[in-house]
């Protein structure tokens, strides 16, 4: 049996849960898209206080505990959405990757020049 690509079948399981639960992309008029990208930034804002609440964060109290399985849960929550959102804003898992590279080398070459001036314009070609 073949190895498939990751990203492509991320994506792919995302699509097919995201129809099964009424929410199909390819057919959303761009006031959907508005409401879904915000729809997706709220689950993913409570995802991110998931995670945080996995974490020892409370300085004050002494009964926390690190919980790293249910933190591994919330990251994997996270993507859920963040896929999601991609696919609202119709990005392939190609355009994903294309994106995250671009940027990446953006953040490399932020990292280079010390990042010590603000360049607004150094990620419009992404």
């Amino acid at each position: 049996m073949s190895n498939p690509d990751k990203l492509n079948e991320i994506f792919r399981l995302q699509e097919s849960l995201n129809l099964r639960i009424g929410v199909d992309t390819r057919h959303m008029t761009d006031e959907d898209r508005q409401k879904w990208v915000l729809n997706y930034c709220r689950a993913m804002s409570q995802e991110i206080a998931e995670l945080t609440d996995s974490v020892p964060w409370k300085w004050w109290a002494k009964y926390q505990t690190f919980d790293k399985q249910n933190a591994r849960v919330e990251v994997v929550d996270l993507m859920h959405f963040l896929i999601s959102l991609a696919l609202v804003l119709e990005m392939t898992p190609e355009d994903f990757y294309a994106a995250y590279t671009k940027k990446h080398s953006v953040n490399l070459a932020r990292q280079d020049s010390g990042y010590a001036k603000k360049d607004d314009n150094d990620s419009r070609h992404i």
